[in-house]
């Protein structure tokens, strides 16, 4: 049985920035075609604008309020939000709120870094 408390999951940063907490993938757990973790983006920080060729994402916010890029488009989201982004779409967000941008992510397969392509260059 996997149960992963996210008090008790190790963070670590991501290609694109974002810091996470993986509660449940290949590297813990029996799951193997998809991976479960929370991410954490700061007051006024944002994700590197980036792309997965393989893996598709499910966004759901849980905490604070932020801006989404998908391709050319942007939206505000807040907490309540469940955003899709297929294959190959990129996509950045940003933490607009006065507390800290929390949101699970849902990967299909996976969270690999070999999955995430940079469109932005920045410091990660």
């Amino acid at each position: 049985m996997d149960i992963v408390n996210l008090n008790q999951a190790e963070s670590f940063r991501t290609k694109d920035g974002s810091e996470i907490r993986e509660l449940l993938a290949h590297r813990n757990s029996a799951i193997r075609n998809q991976s479960l973790a929370e991410a954490r983006i700061p007051v006024g920080g944002a994700t590197m604008e980036h792309y997965h060729p393989k893996a598709e994402e499910i966004y759901y916010i849980t905490h604070g309020c932020g801006r989404i890029k998908l391709g050319q488009a942007e939206r505000e989201v807040r907490a309540g939000d469940a955003i899709a982004i297929p294959p190959g779409q990129a996509h950045k967000l940003w933490n607009t709120g006065d507390e800290p941008l929390r949101l699970l992510c849902c990967c299909a397969p996976g969270y690999e870094h070999d999955d995430t392509v940079l469109i932005e260059v920045g410091e990660a």
